[in-house]
């Protein structure tokens, strides 16, 4: 693989591009869906190197909270500091400001010119999105501690992506724009490996194209094989030397994620 970064090889289909476009156009958030492995994360990386700008991520779990994106107060670490007799932690210690940490959203509107990530929206809490409507919306937000109000310098570009594991609110939804990455043809895949590995040899990169899209259409896989694994593959082949000559599948584990669909291959 080139020695680039794997984002700096993103590949934007026309349609992603426009959905961009779009979303830059209206200054509303860009909600992106589609298979894992299509490169919905990699495109926040992709978009703030692109346009030089900083990229803030907040990765979400299932116990993440909204507020948590905008800011966090340190209660613990102010209680700790104030067990110290010594002076300069006490003068630390009354001053709030000190244990007050922006969170991803928080410093995106405080930088001004940025992209902001919220990776994997729908792991979260099915409130979790509504929570975040009246910030997006207004590009502000007051912290409560110290009644400080945090306002974006500029709107950011703001990254939303999600596997649909669970159905996101109508009120959050109209107010993003939305685009589904399909998963690439063959010809666009083809444009996406030239990228990574621009000195591959085609004979290898056609056969390694031909069994993976092979394996795509087996319906009886449980988990189809993704782009990033697919590149992953192509990676060892290359530093394994190997032919495909024979139509076999050699290292199926890059490309077969579970124990049934790995036997189906051994």
């Amino acid at each position: 693989m080139s020695d680039k970064s794997l984002f700096e090889n993103y590949v934007l289909s026309a349609e992603l591009e426009e959905a961009v476009e779009i979303a830059t156009i209206t200054k509303r958030p860009l909600l992106i869906r589609g298979e894992p492995g299509t490169g919905k994360t990699l495109l926040a990386e992709y978009l703030a190197n692109k346009r030089k700008q900083v990229l803030f991520s907040w990765h979400i779990k299932s116990t993440s909270q909204a507020k948590e994106g905008l800011y966090f107060y340190d209660a613990v670490a102010r209680l700790n500091d104030s067990r110290f007799s010594n002076e300069e932690a006490g003068k630390r210690v009354q001053n709030i400001e000190n244990y007050i940490r922006l969170g991803a959203l928080g410093l995106a509107f405080e930088k001004g010119d940025a992209v902001v990530l919220i990776d994997e929206i729908d792991k979260a809490d099915i409130e979790f999105p509504n929570d975040l409507l009246l910030e997006l919306d207004r590009m502000e937000f007051t912290i409560f501690e110290t009644n400080r109000k945090i306002t974006a310098k500029v709107r950011p570009l703001t990254i939303i992506t999600s596997n649909n594991e669970k159905e996101l609110p109508d009120a959050f939804l109209r107010r993003c724009i939305f685009h589904y990455i399909e998963f690439p043809n063959r010809d666009f895949m083809q444009e996406i490996v030239n990228q990574h590995f621009p000195h591959l040899d085609k004979d290898l990169m056609l056969r390694a194209l031909d069994l993976f899209y092979h394996l795509r259409k087996r319906d009886e896989l449980k988990k189809k094989p993704s782009t990033s694994e697919l590149l992953d593959w192509i990676q060892i082949l290359i530093q394994m030397g190997a032919s495909l000559e024979d139509g076999r599948i050699p290292y199926p584990g890059a490309l077969l994620k579970n124990e049934e669909d790995y036997r189906i291959f051994n």
